[in-house]
């Protein structure tokens, strides 16, 4: 017999039933496993409108649906996944201090958006705040869906409030973790939750089935209000002002001002679980560890890896990393440290945050063993962790390098300084892309791209410096960059290789950057200046990690390639230590536009 718990006690549902605001379950898997539940409800429901033979033959139908929805659950197809995000302040204690802010349904961190690969996921975004907000699913590829990318007029104009959007995208292809967060302002300091998308149904991973899986979110807690921090530092011209702790699902644990609650893992001896690690900071790059335990990495931005294992994984802000972590100890409570890694002399918040792995049996008052964060400037840490990673290239998940390139460029990146009458130096620093700040539109650029309206965009961004310099070495006396709104096109299906090259400008320092819409390859990194004639003949073309965020080391390089196959306008987004989002972030169109035409326009409603 089908009643309507079953819809949520069978196996499969139990991450995909969610309350409302009465308390009542309502389904958010939407589907052919979902309908038959669904019709036995409603005719059970109608049971005095609907004569006994009618109603018996109607529940004898849905009842054999549902047992081969049962049975062979394998012929069931992608499903259709509905989630409501109502943007909402919520006041929130953290170091000892109450401020409100800005959440998904009141919620710090967010609700994780559970989906299987191939799934299309609905989400309609109510805004309630008086801020404006937009929604970025970072990582998520957005194949002939690039209305709802999500960051703030590049692919849509902003949900006012009282306003609301729908997000509509298929996971095509993709499983693994990846996250959500505001793509305007600084909101996603606290706007920000996972994305858990699993395989296809009787698909298995490529690795041990874990005995329970866990979204750990690493983050930072600023204080003041984060809106009014890049407010000042957007009038002042200085950098923002650093975070002050650092946190682990939302909780940065006991610090020398505050003794904080921190987070608690709670473990069973002998059993192995995936941790889905993901870095939401706005700024820094981290460390994670576990007293007393290793941790083997399986998977980076929703990619699997060649498995291995090591005892201090590396985080970049957007990527995420998946751990299996076998608790090997009887019992006991083990320290679990974040802390940033910062190899330039540019100050970054040094608080280590905290939680907890405890062992069942074992009391919250028993001693803790201790472990210690690596150095801040543990450079050679970064880098062995970043050439363990490499794809599968297996039957199941090739590594689809493109070998022939036909667009070659080379993006220089770093921190300027461009006049501001208004600011207290009389300039400001500025991020910049091959000399260009990225200025703002107020129309969005694919809305400008689909309509062909003018004036919004010139799609003359140089694939190349304008001027070429010793990047890594004498910088040139003039700092001024140009601004502008510029994109660079693509031809639909054509091979894309780019050497993002760091630059010694004001400082040199590590430059994580996310290409929106795409997995590259990351082929190769390197210090100093790329040389275009040496440096390719050391590339790894056979197993290179795929990601969609990448870091560039301090005073180096690194090189990704990709195929255009995502037709519309994606951004770059190019993340600067503390000098975060003051500028560069440009677009590469993707060509093929009668392709992108074919996408429907989705206005806020």
């Amino acid at each position: 017999m089908c009643s309507w718990d079953v819809c949520f006690k069978k196996p499969g549902f139990r991450y995909l039933s969610q309350s409302n605001e009465n308390g009542r379950k309502s389904i958010v898997e939407r589907g052919w496993r979902g309908m038959p539940c669904l019709l036995l409800h409603y005719i059970r429901a109608k049971k005095p409108q609907i004569p006994g033979k009618e109603r018996k033959k109607m529940e004898s139908r849905v009842g054999a649906v549902l047992l081969m929805v049962l049975i062979f659950p394998t012929l069931v197809g992608a499903m259709v996944r509905h989630y409501k995000f109502s943007v909402v302040m919520r006041n929130t204690t953290r170091l000892c201090a109450t401020k409100p802010i800005v959440t998904v349904n009141g919620r710090f961190p967010g609700p994780t958006l559970y989906a299987r690969e191939d799934d299309t996921v609905i989400v309609r975004v109510i805004n309630h705040v008086t801020y404006n907000v937009t929604i970025h699913w970072h990582g998520v590829k957005q194949l002939r869906t690039g209305w709802s990318d999500g960051p703030a007029y590049i692919s849509q104009c902003p949900i006012q409030p009282g306003q609301n959007y729908i997000y509509n995208f298929t996971l095509s292809g993709q499983r693994g973790t990846l996250l959500w967060h505001a793509h305007i302002f600084w909101l996603r300091a606290t706007l920000h939750g996972a994305i858990v998308i699993l395989p296809k149904r009787a698909v298995p991973y490529p690795f041990p089935n874990p005995y329970k899986e866990v979204v750990l979110i690493l983050g930072e807690w600023w204080k003041a209000d984060v809106e009014a921090v890049i407010s000042q530092a957007t009038q002042s011209g200085l950098p923002p002002n650093i975070s002050d702790a650092h946190t682990i699902n939302g909780l940065p644990g006991p610090t020398s001002t505050c003794s904080s609650q921190g987070y608690t893992l709670n473990v069973e001896s002998g059993k192995t679980y995936m941790l889905r690690i993901i870095n939401a900071a706005v700024n820094d790059e981290l460390f994670f560890k576990i007293a007393g335990h290793q941790l083997t990495i399986v998977e980076v931005d929703a990619i699997y890896t060649k498995p291995f294992k090591t005892d201090t994984l590396f985080i970049a802000p957007g990527q995420t990393t998946n751990a299996l972590l076998t608790a090997d100890q009887d019992s006991g409570n083990f320290l679990i440290v974040i802390s940033p890694f910062m190899d330039a002399p540019i100050p970054v918040d040094n608080i280590t945050g905290t939680a907890i792995l405890r062992y069942t049996g074992s009391l919250s008052a028993s001693p803790t063993v201790l472990t210690t964060a690596p150095p801040q400037n543990a450079t050679q840490l970064t880098s062995t962790f970043m050439d363990s990673l490499k794809s599968l290239n297996s039957k199941d998940y090739p590594a689809t390098v493109p070998l022939e390139i036909d667009h070659s460029l080379l993006f220089t990146i770093g921190v300027g300084i461009n006049p501001c009458s208004t600011c207290v130096n009389g300039s400001r620093l500025v991020s910049y892309i091959n000399n260009i700040t990225f200025v703002m539109p107020t129309t969005s650029i694919l809305q400008a791209h689909y309509y062909k309206i003018s004036g919004v965009f010139t799609d003359d961004f140089p694939g190349n410096p304008p001027i070429p310099f010793n990047y890594t070495g004498t910088q040139p006396t003039n700092m001024q960059t140009m601004n502008g709104t510029r994109v660079y096109r693509l031809a639909y299906n054509s091979t894309v290789q780019v050497v993002i090259q760091g630059t010694a400008m004001i400082s040199p320092e590590s430059h994580p950057t996310h290409l929106h819409g795409y997995d590259f390859y990351a082929v190769g990194k390197g210090i100093g200046n790329f040389d275009p004639v040496n440096d390719p003949k050391k590339f790894n073309l056979i197993d290179p990690i795929a990601r969609n965020t990448i870091g560039v080391p301090s005073g180096g390089w690194t090189a990704i390639r990709f195929r255009a196959d995502n037709p519309g306008c994606v951004d770059v987004a190019l993340s600067l230590g503390s000098t975060h989002k003051l500028g560069a972030e440009d677009g590469i169109s993707g060509g093929g536009w009668e392709r992108s035409k074919s996408v429907p326009y989705t206005p806020s409603l």
